[in-house]
């Protein structure tokens, strides 16, 4: 069943639509600077996934299918027939189910820093029972240290402090059920269903979408595009935000004033 997934909707009515999905333990607002570029041309859709900021947590396990499921229903609630959709990690995990098993609303699709597969499972399984038992408090710093190089929080301080609160505020089980969802994700094999457009963009420091791991995606989603980002970790719309939003500005057809 799907959960009523917290959500912003920003940008002029009747403009095509974009959707952002967020990564493990953030929100939709790790998309705020590409949210403000896009909203004054674009429909900016942004939600909080099950379990994270005010969405609520049902039991997990969860699977991809499920997250997807939120997200059409997202969309039938603001009669989006067709939309752009943007996803980070399990996000972009996301947007490739939505790509192949509903072709018909998904116009244009970004995805970054994440794979088709993260092995092994039973690391997502380890890290479910572990926030379950001690909460997220246990797994931050590891976090942090995927996310960000060193040297992003010596100058954005305030923004690594924003997420990391973000992070500790997530619902343990809205966690977990996310990690059984990786332990089982595998796109392997489907992505020549693709129809829409695709932007595929990687961080070249990421040691969870890894560079092999997102160029995999791009080789095998036709006529993907497929950007890597130097001196850049998992949370790469964060990280190298006007990077990020200058690609998704050319990939969706908009161009911002500067």
């Amino acid at each position: 069943m799907a959960v009523d997934v917290h959500h912003t909707l920003e940008g002029p009515e009747g403009a095509p639509g974009v959707v952002f999905s967020n990564s493990l333990g953030t929100t939709g607002l790790m998309w705020d600077a590409q949210a403000t570029a896009l909203s004054g041309h674009l429909r900016v859709l942004r939600y909080a996934s099950r379990g994270h900021g005010e969405t609520p947590a049902p039991p997990g396990p969860y699977s991809l299918a499920d997250l997807a499921g939120d997200v059409l229903s997202l969309l039938d609630r603001f009669e989006l027939e067709r939309v752009s959709f943007c996803g980070l990690s399990i996000g972009g995990m996301i947007g490739m189910w939505l790509g192949v098993n509903a072709p018909d609303r998904i116009d244009r699709l970004v995805i970054c820093c994440t794979a088709m597969r993260l092995p092994p499972p039973e690391m997502w399984t380890d890290r479910a029972a572990l926030v379950r038992k001690e909460g997220m408090g246990a797994v931050i710093e590891a976090t942090m240290e995927r996310w960000f190089t060193p040297a992003f929080p010596e100058r954005s301080p305030e923004v690594v402090e924003r997420i990391r609160e973000t992070f500790l505020r997530t619902d343990p089980e809205g966690y977990a059920g996310h990690c059984e969802a990786l332990a089982e994700a595998d796109m392997r094999g489907e992505l020549g269903a693709v129809r829409a457009p695709t932007l595929v963009i990687g961080g070249e420091d990421d040691p969870v979408g890894t560079p092999e791991r997102i160029a995999a995606i791009a080789d095998e989603a036709p006529g993907s595009r497929l950007v890597m980002l130097p001196e850049t970790r998992h949370l790469a719309a964060v990280e190298r935000a006007d990077a990020v939003t200058r690609e998704l500005e050319q990939h969706l057809g908009v161009r911002a004033a500067r």
